[in-house]
């Protein structure tokens, strides 16, 4: 019952919480005055708990791949203009505090459109890619997903289902004229609301079929596991406060892998 109101509370919060633009959510933030601090997760009493499990069914049942979260955004985007070379980053809670936690990285590089939602898993971002993604007419697609699966967000779920999901949105990408890079699984050594899974070697797993997949497609394999695992396969407590969920620090290490690896994608033929 505790695990089950565990999961209950962070996929509430996450869903609830985070995607109502909060700037404080697991990790480092930029705060008014300049200063960085570590955000921890407010108490809710079991009512706002029961509530915010309402909201969130409520929309799992109308709008399972919550495709109306950036509807209108994606309708007021200006088209690409000449010679911009647009990237959308497609992900989970990992890609969507991206901007809020470093947003200064994508105030600096306009062209890159932040399509992440926060608890989702690869099945409902596969539903949503064509409208978040290919009718945004980029030229290339950062795709980080998978973490969100391997903690049985949606339900039980294999390791050969998840990368074919992932797999499934690279191929729509290539079909449409959009370079891929696909990006590793970061390392996690427990799920704060899935305790007891042992999420590290299916990470390492996973990351080694995308990692392979990608070299013999031609598509580019980003790596931020490596930089970012300790020895035992987690996140190094440096880059996150709750061992899943980067903090600014983290973010700083991903932006430069990930600019690294946008250009090396756009130079592919």
């Amino acid at each position: 019952m505790k695990t089950g109101m565990n999961k209950l509370f962070v996929l509430a919060f996450l869903t609830f919480f985070c995607t109502s633009n909060m700037l404080i959510c697991f990790g480092q933030v930029n705060q008014p005055d300049g200063n960085r601090s570590n955000a921890r997760m407010p108490r809710f009493t079991p009512a706002q708990l029961d509530s915010m499990r309402k909201v969130t069914d409520e929309r799992l049942r109308k709008d399972w791949a919550f495709l109306k979260r950036y509807s209108d955004e994606n309708k007021n985007l200006p088209a690409v203009a000449p010679g911009e070379k647009r990237v959308v980053f497609m992900g989970n809670s990992i890609t969507e505090l991206w901007k809020t936690v470093d947003g200064d990285f994508f105030a600096k590089n306009k062209s890159f459109i932040d399509r992440g939602i926060s608890a989702q898993t690869t099945p409902q971002m596969l539903v949503r890619f064509r409208n978040d993604v290919i009718d945004l007419n980029p030229s290339a697609v950062v795709i980080l997903a998978g973490t969100n699966d391997i903690a049985g967000n949606t339900g039980p779920i294999t390791i050969e289902n998840i990368f074919g999901n992932i797999v499934s949105m690279a191929q729509l990408a290539k079909a449409n004229n959009i370079k891929v890079i696909l990006c590793s699984v970061l390392p996690v050594y427990e799920y704060p609301w899935s305790p007891g899974l042992e999420p590290a070697e299916k990470i390492v797993k996973l990351n080694a079929m995308l990692q392979s997949y990608s070299k013999k497609n031609k598509m580019v394999y980003l790596d931020f596991h490596s930089a970012m695992s300790d020895e035992k396969k987690g996140m190094k407590a440096e880059y996150s406060a709750d061992g899943v969920h980067p903090n600014l620090k983290g973010y700083k290490i991903m932006d430069e892998l990930v600019e690294k690896a946008i250009s090396r994608a756009l130079k592919i033929k």
